[in-house]
Order: C-alpha cells, then structure tokens, then sequence
C-alpha cells in the first residue's frame, strides 16, 4: 500500500530525533519546516504525514553530511515497542510464518516507505525491498536501508535470539564507511537487489509468546487503525497497489479483486474505466514491472520468472513479455548484461 494513502504515528519521528540527539544534533534542526512541535510528538492520539516525516529523515541526512549507513542504523533502533498494537499482533502470533504475513498485511503501521516482496527460494526465505522512485536518491537510500535494519531488527525482536541472518545485501556500493555487518552477518554491497534471507525454518517454529486470542484482538484493532488513517485511496491505486504485492504463481483475477473490494466485477470494470484504466493494462503493467525487475536481478531462469509471475509455461510468458516490451524475455535479459 502507498505511504502517501496514511497518516502516521509520530513514534518514528521521535526515533529519528532520539537517534538525532545521540550525535548531538537539535531537535528544532530535525523539525525544520515540518511544522511539528516536540509537545505535539509527545501526545500518542497525534499523527504525522508521510511528507512531514520524510522531511525529518530529509534533515537528518543534511546534519549528518549524509554519512553512510545512516538508514542502517536508524532501522536497527526499531524496537518491537515502536510499532504499537502491531507489535503485540506480531508477539502473540502463532508462528513466524504468521507474524510475516501480519506485518506485510498491515504494512503502513511498519513506518516503511520503501516495498516489500517476499518469495522462498531454496531452505532460504528472501525479502527484497525496492524505495520508492520519486524520492531524491539519497532519500531512497535512507529508506531503504531504514526498512532493512528494522525488518531485521524486529525479526530478531519476535523470532528470539537464535534467529539468524544468512543473507543481507544492499545495491548500493561500499564506501568504506558504511557498517560491514548487521545482526552478525556481513553486509554484501553493489548487491543485484536490496534482499536479506534467512532460513526457512525460523518461520516454522511456534512463537514463545503465541496467543490466539490476543492476536485475533491485535489483528482486530489493526484492521480498525489502518481504516482512521487512510487519507486516500482510489481505485486505480488499490488496484495496481495490490497486484504488486501478489504472491508468486498467483495470476491477476479481476474476480478476485473485486471481492476484496466487496463489488461485482462489472462494478469494478466501471470503476476503473471512469478513472481511464482498465484491470487488463493494469495487471499487465504489474507483471512487465516484475518480470523486468526479475531478469535484472539475473537469480532466476525464465522458466521460475514465468512461474512466479503466475504464467502456466514459459512460451505463454514469453509471448506476453513480446507484447508488453516489443522483445522476447531473453533479449531484455542479453541487453542488460551488455
């Protein structure tokens, strides 16, 4: 979901100005121009907007001479306290397994900016993460790195201490500067993708903390906080927002999407064309993005891509991928190692 459809609690802003402090920077540099007052921060009912807490990370870059590694950092200072009411869901859930799928359902309650995909591959779960384009590019550095030390962080909060990393790379190259490990594990610069893995196994083990009835509750009140903050979202939005985060081998179904929007697949067809779209070009666009995103992280063949994104045998994917770009799949592939 976009980061710019919710308000947000302010206790990541007041992570970023405790980090801030620790260096000796000043909280009124942080609150430059955001028109966010410390009293304000400290009442628990007060929101922030996706804008006003990027223009905090914004000013700490500055103030910090935009020192590698910051966002790392930052995101490892995420305490499982930080996310509310989300952060018991993900305690008293029943396994890992469950408590991954409850933060990446509730997503926006996570302070992330950056997405989120989640895919097995081989004894190793994989996250990847992608910042989103618009932003400047140390900002999309920031954010991505942030999101990276918090999920790793808040693994190592719900998983208990013998989760592990196996993995943790980052695209962007070594500075000399930047920190070398994260939770023991060292970091892999100039990486194809911002991914970290770990095993399989971490999310079948039962949670110490597991409790059916506190996370049904969590999950309840979750559903309710998400719906206070939403401050947009059209159709067109949610639609290519959540082709975007299918599960792998799962094509889009306009059936399916209209009842998650609980609408008639007639309806939602309106919908879309009153907004110039149409669920055809937006599926399309979704799987072309992924697919162009898989070949150039260069890990898979084109027989798991056309697997992944839901295709039933690789000739069908190759003649949509024809359609989408003007060339066959093993084309883009030959260009990008050029």
């Amino acid at each position: 979901m976009s980061y710019w459809n919710f308000a947000r609690s302010p206790a990541s802003v007041r992570l970023l100005l405790d980090f801030g402090q620790a260096r000796g920077i000043d909280a009124a540099a942080l609150l430059r121009g955001t028109r966010l007052g410390l009293d304000s921060l400290a009442d628990p009912d007060v929101t922030v907007s996706a804008s006003q807490e990027l223009a905090v990370a914004a000013n700490l870059l500055r103030q910090t001479g935009g020192q590698p590694g910051v966002g790392l950092q930052v995101g490892l200072s995420y305490h499982l306290s930080a996310y509310g009411i989300l952060g018991y869901g993900l305690m008293s859930s029943a396994t890992g397994a469950a408590a991954l799928a409850l933060a990446r359902r509730f997503l926006p309650l996570t302070y992330a900016f950056a997405s989120l995909a989640h895919r097995r591959v081989g004894a190793l779960e994989e996250l990847v993460f992608e910042p989103p384009g618009e932003l400047a590019p140390a900002l999309q550095g920031f954010v991505v790195e942030r999101a990276m030390g918090a999920t790793a962080r808040l693994l190592r909060d719900v998983l208990g201490t013998g989760f592990e990393l196996a993995g943790f790379g980052l695209r962007s190259a070594d500075s000399g500067r930047a920190p070398a490990k994260v939770l023991s594990v060292t970091v892999r610069y100039g990486a194809p993708a911002h991914a970290l893995s770990f095993a399989h196994e971490h999310l079948m083990r039962p949670l110490p903390q597991a409790n059916a009835v506190t996370a049904a509750m969590c999950e309840r009140m979750c559903t309710d906080l998400l719906a206070r903050r939403r401050t947009r979202l059209d159709t067109v939005t949610f639609v290519r927002e959540h082709l975007s985060r299918l599960p792998a081998g799962q094509a889009p179904e306009l059936a399916s999407m209209a009842r998650l929007l609980n609408t008639s697949e007639r309806t939602l067809k309106r919908r879309l064309q009153q907004d110039g779209a149409s669920f055809r070009a937006l599926s399309n666009a979704a799987r072309q993005a992924q697919a162009e995103r898989l070949i150039g992280e260069g890990r898979l063949t084109m027989t798991e891509i056309a697997a992944e994104l839901g295709f039933s045998d690789l000739s069908s994917f190759s003649q949509a991928f024809k359609r989408w770009s003007g060339a066959a799949p093993t084309r883009a592939k030959a260009l990008r190692r050029t």
